[in-house]
């Protein structure tokens, strides 16, 4: 579970980046839709092209959760993947096992998500999987690990406890969510997948590192 002081952080990063990292931050940007600080109220001076790009990028690896190496790293497979780099970024930050546990509804937040994962609660095609950047491949199906089902949080998520807070499932993934199981049926694409991002300037941001 996340501790007060990881929530405030959170709530404080979605003021700051403008996009809801959990649910909490999402009924608190509700209330108060603009930065922290005393100046939050007032329209930000013009920022840098440096400074939007940046916040692009970090907009988009906190939904995600991951680490700057981590994003790097899958910045550069994407760019020596055919097609453009910014859509095949998202895609394949989206195939990660932690995302997908997600999307699926079995967890609230990309924390739990991962956390999840670690905890070696999360099989994938029968095998237990407690990486949280595994990639998944189309085709392959992610379910809960049979003794882990009667715990609380696989219960409550069986019972359509995170719908509320999530999403709909995108078209890329199939659930049976009664049954905590998961099929990654295609590739997913851009235009399919629940982040907030102007990919082109994530792709800009480190193009110029």
């Amino acid at each position: 579970m996340a501790t007060k002081s990881q929530d405030r952080r959170k709530v404080h990063l979605s003021r700051a980046l403008g996009v809801a990292l959990t649910p909490k931050a999402a009924r608190y940007l509700e209330k108060r839709p603009y930065a922290p600080g005393e100046h939050g109220r007032t329209k930000r001076k013009q920022d840098s092209d440096y400074a939007v790009r940046l916040r692009e990028k970090q907009r988009l690896r906190e939904q995600y959760g991951i680490r700057e190496k981590q994003m790097r790293n899958t910045f550069n497979e994407a760019r020596r993947t055919e097609g453009l780099t910014g859509e095949n970024l998202v895609e394949l930050l989206e195939m990660r096992l932690d995302s997908l546990v997600l999307r699926a509804g079995f967890a609230r937040t990309t924390a739990q998500a991962r956390q999840l994962v670690v905890h070696r609660h999360i099989l994938v095609d029968g095998q237990l999987v407690d990486r949280p950047s595994f990639r998944v491949k189309p085709g392959q199906t992610i379910h809960v690990k049979p003794k882990s089902e009667a715990l609380e949080p696989f219960q409550v998520a069986a019972a359509g406890g995170h719908a509320e807070v999530l999403p709909p499932v995108p078209g890329y993934l199939s659930v049976e969510l009664d049954k905590l199981q998961a099929r990654l049926e295609r590739r997913p694409k851009r235009a399919e997948v629940p982040v907030t991002c102007e990919v082109q300037l994530v792709v800009e941001y480190y193009a110029a590192r």
